[in-house]
């Protein structure tokens, strides 16, 4: 027996929430990763190798955030406009893509 369409839907929905839900997790993760970055440069002097780790990191970071943004949007988990503030400031300021995390959640929010 086949479930029924309905019952398909419903996972599907779920599915779409936890998906947004853990992209909207990581995007705060990268944006403490990158305070964390700029408070090392700056406010601390650049000392090495941490540095270098939080660089690497939030550049790896922003690459897979952006990636993954993307896909989500061809399968319509988040909208073009959250993935474009990702994917476009986010490379200098992650700041933005999680602003835009918190405005889509209260959006969907019933």
């Amino acid at each position: 027996m086949s479930s029924s369409p309905r019952v398909d839907a419903r996972a599907i929905s779920v599915h779409r929430r936890r998906v947004f839900r853990g992209l909207e997790v990581v995007s705060f993760i990268h944006s403490l990763v990158y305070l964390g970055l700029l408070l090392c440069a700056f406010a601390l002097g650049g000392p090495q190798p941490e540095t270098l780790v939080l660089g690497l990191t939030h550049g790896l970071m922003w690459i897979g955030m952006s990636i993954a943004c993307l896909i989500a949007v061809r399968l319509r988990i988040v909208p073009l406009r959250l993935a474009v503030a990702v994917a476009v400031p986010g490379g200098i300021g992650p700041f933005f893509g999680s602003a835009e995390f918190i405005r889509e959640s209260r959006r969907r929010a019933p």
